[in-house]
């Protein structure tokens, strides 16, 4: 990346955080603002308080480090107001190329080894793919074919510490935050996202919210349209006109007894190496469960069943336009995955799941600024043209500077014998460097310009 552009991507930078600065209070808090994202993008490796610290402020890092703890941990701005303002600034870039087309409910996990940080709990863990101690966070996104953006995030609160109290209190919970299952959580996030005027889309969910009939009802109840993944266990019955009444079966059962004719080889879009295709089939159907069906209006199933597999491998419940064409209808379902692309992003290129604090504020304030940063990727990447690459924007990262050394960490100069050291500590890393590292990309002085009963877990 040449001189040139590394100046033009940090003017943009600053005024993108320049207009982040006016939702967030008072005026010193624009300072810390601008470095905990600057260390976000441009810290090599983890990116907990300290390493960004040592990055951002070379030759003043235990100031710096008591700053950003500051803000990430303590400072009482809002959350829901920063990612209001980082969607806003973000939009114009995503819509460039077309308009929202969905919305996407999901959850994403943070193994922990200890039981003191907020929330964590024996759970089900996806990172992992097994039950394990972690933090898992509800997450609502916008999207289209060429971007997607988080917007609202909330980390999900087992029983076993809401109804803590000393526990609460030690995490600085809020007294307002109740136990909530996570279907509840994202339907309170789609609410709020309706409420503010978001660009409405079709919801996406996996099985383990689209499952839910409660909360697929609660979204049709708002008016909008969804595309739900659920499990092959789900019972329905085919909506036939020459039978009232067919018999209740699973969505695997009734895959089984389709016609060859009913399936369909659809590619939906262009892989890395390949297009990416497979066999699916649709009907029309009633959600069955065991009491209540008749509160269930006809939707349409989606089946897709891989001509290498022996039995079908994937369902979804869909209430859109019955008119909607087969491939629409697929290539909707099959959007879902921008948003493990966005995971993937964001913990790998951000350090989303970085922050080393134990407290409710802190946990949520570095996730608001892990997403603020990544939305300024987001609008550099759409920068570029249709036939470029739309791999994310290369922010050149900084090497920690020469002799830093985490608390804690061992002196690499030490002695074998580290008991000869005891009275004579090596100075090495315990104080601020002075020979500060330049940060390559961004710039330390902001702009002044500024651009224009249900659900149980």
């Amino acid at each position: 990346m040449g001189s040139g552009s590394e100046v033009a991507i940090a003017d943009r930078f600053a005024t993108y955080v320049g207009e982040l600065t006016k939702v967030i209070g008072h005026a010193d808090r624009a300072e810390p603002l601008r470095d905990y994202c600057s260390g976000l993008l441009a810290t090599e490796g983890r990116r907990s308080v300290e390493p960004m610290a040592a990055v951002t402020k070379p030759a003043h890092v235990s100031a710096q480090h008591q700053k950003l703890l500051h803000f990430v941990a303590n400072s009482e701005w809002s959350d829901e107001q920063v990612l209001a303002k980082v969607r806003e600034l973000v939009m114009p870039s995503m819509t460039r190329r077309g308009p929202i087309e969905a919305w996407i409910i999901d959850d994403t996990s943070f193994p922990k080894k200890g039981e003191h940080s907020v929330g964590v709990h024996h759970q089900y863990c996806g990172q992992l793919g097994k039950q394990a101690n972690c933090q898992v966070a509800v997450t609502l996104s916008i999207a289209n074919h060429h971007a997607s953006l988080p917007i609202a995030y909330q980390l999900y609160l087992p029983r076993a510490w809401s109804d803590d109290a000393a526990r609460r209190q030690e995490a600085h919970v809020p007294r307002a935050v109740r136990f909530k299952t996570k279907p509840q959580i994202a339907l309170e996030q789609v609410r709020a996202a309706l409420k503010a005027g978001v660009a409405p889309g079709t919801v996406l969910m996996d099985a383990s919210y689209g499952a839910n009939s409660a909360l697929r009802q609660a979204i049709a109840g708002l008016g909008l349209s969804y595309v739900a993944a659920i499990v092959s266990s789900v019972k329905v019955r085919p909506a036939r006109e020459d039978e009232p009444k067919p018999p209740r079966v699973s969505v695997k059962t009734l895959a089984l007894s389709l016609p060859k004719s009913a399936w369909r080889t659809i590619t939906w879009r262009e892989g890395t190496n390949t297009k990416l295709q497979s066999r699916f089939a649709r009907l029309r159907v009633r959600a069955a469960p065991i009491r209540g069906e008749t509160r269930f209006a006809e939707e349409t199933l989606l089946v897709e069943w891989p001509e290498d597999e022996v039995a079908p491998t994937k369902f979804w419940l869909a209430n859109v336009a019955r008119n909607m064409s087969f491939r629409s209808l697929v290539d909707l379902a099959k959007l879902r995955w921008r948003i493990e692309r966005d995971y993937q992003d964001l913990k790998q290129e951000i350090g989303l799941g970085h922050y080393e604090g134990r407290g409710w504020r802190g946990f949520h304030h570095h996730a608001t600024l892990s997403i603020a940063a990544y939305g300024f990727l987001i609008s550099e990447r759409e920068r570029i043209p249709p036939s470029g690459s739309h791999s994310a924007a290369e922010i050149e990262k900084s090497a920690l500077p020469s002799g830093y050394r985490p608390r804690g960490a061992p002196d690499p100069a030490a002695a074998p014998r580290p008991q000869l050291d005891r009275h004579n500590p090596s100075p090495s890393g315990r104080r601020d460097c002075n020979e500060p590292a330049t940060m390559p990309m961004l710039r330390t002085s902001i702009s002044k310009e500024t651009t224009n009963e249900f659900m149980t877990q």
